[in-house]
């Protein structure tokens, strides 16, 4: 991902109480999920610990009782043809009108020659907090169907501003769905990334669409979750492309980490209580997100 620019805001919004209970999200299981993870190693798309990264997850879900759906395809980057994966798993909900939301994070890790880079927050935490997820909302009464979704190839081979080398992975999803006319299927996507940072800070992202940015900010107040910051910044990110194709996106993110994109990723520097806390509030805003995502 990338950040653009920051801009000021001094809103937010305010919901109704009296939402139902949310499920139980265990971050001491998500965080060993993390030290799992990590401990693969650098792990960018295309490469052996890639896979070995996928059939971590794939057997997460499967001790869950859930079944991960592969989505292969060939992109073309800089350093020639790489294959790619994305992962997804769909959890059932009530309304059977076809729509579904999406929760989603990338796996992969970012290349580098000169470094070990492990990835730790980039990458591994959203990893982590998506197969967490998939079991705690499992035993959830979900109003919409609920898609799991872990994306490859966020990261650029070689050079974000070298054309599109980058959100290789969500761009690929995007244009599956365009071809196959299911875009209006999706009623909206949450994007999750760098959410491990022991000094959390998160900031409204400033492309991301207002009702889904004021229903997670505003659980955040309801929670007194003060690490959801007032403030708006620009982010380049996978959301980007949900965006584009007119999907309704927000992008939680904490791109104010001093280890990004450095050899400090690593677990010493996350925290499964930043885990706990972006965790807390998303289940708390999402009965709101599917009240707007239904009509």
């Amino acid at each position: 991902m990338k950040l653009v620019a920051p801009f000021a805001l001094a809103t937010m919004a305010c919901l109704p109480a009296g939402q139902p209970p949310v499920p139980a999200f265990d971050a001491t299981r998500a965080f060993e999920d993390l030290r799992q993870i990590v401990a693969i190693g650098p792990r960018p798309a295309g490469s052996p610990a890639a896979q070995r990264t996928r059939d971590y997850i794939t057997r997460q879900l499967s001790a869950a009782g859930l079944t991960a759906e592969e989505q292969s395809f060939e992109a073309r980057t800089p350093l020639g043809p790489t294959r790619m994966v994305n992962l997804r798993v769909s959890l059932p909900g009530r309304n059977a009108s076809g729509r579904r939301l999406i929760i989603a994070g990338h796996y992969d890790t970012k290349l580098f020659t000169d470094q070990t880079f492990v990835g730790a927050n980039d990458g591994g935490s959203s990893t982590a907090f998506l197969i967490e997820l998939a079991r705690a909302l499992k035993t959830r009464q979900n109003a919409l169907p609920i898609e799991i979704l872990f994306l490859d190839g966020e990261e650029a081979v070689v050079d974000w501003h070298q054309g599109n080398d980058h959100t290789y992975g969500s761009r690929h999803y995007v244009a599956e769905a365009r071809k196959a006319g299911t875009l209006n299927q999706i009623a909206a996507m949450i994007l999750v990334d760098m959410i491990g940072d022991r000094d959390l800070e998160i900031r409204r992202e400033s492309q991301s669409t207002p009702w889904l940015t004021e229903a997670i900010w505003g659980a955040a107040k309801r929670l007194k979750r003060r690490e959801f910051i007032d403030e708006q910044v620009l982010i380049e990110d996978d959301h980007v492309e949900f965006l584009k194709a007119g999907v309704p996106a927000v992008d939680i993110i904490d791109l104010d980490y001093p280890a990004w994109h450095t050899p400090q990723d690593t677990i010493d520097n996350v925290s499964p209580k930043s885990l706990q806390i972006v965790a807390d509030v998303l289940l708390e805003a999402l009965p709101e997100i599917e009240k707007r995502a239904r009509h």
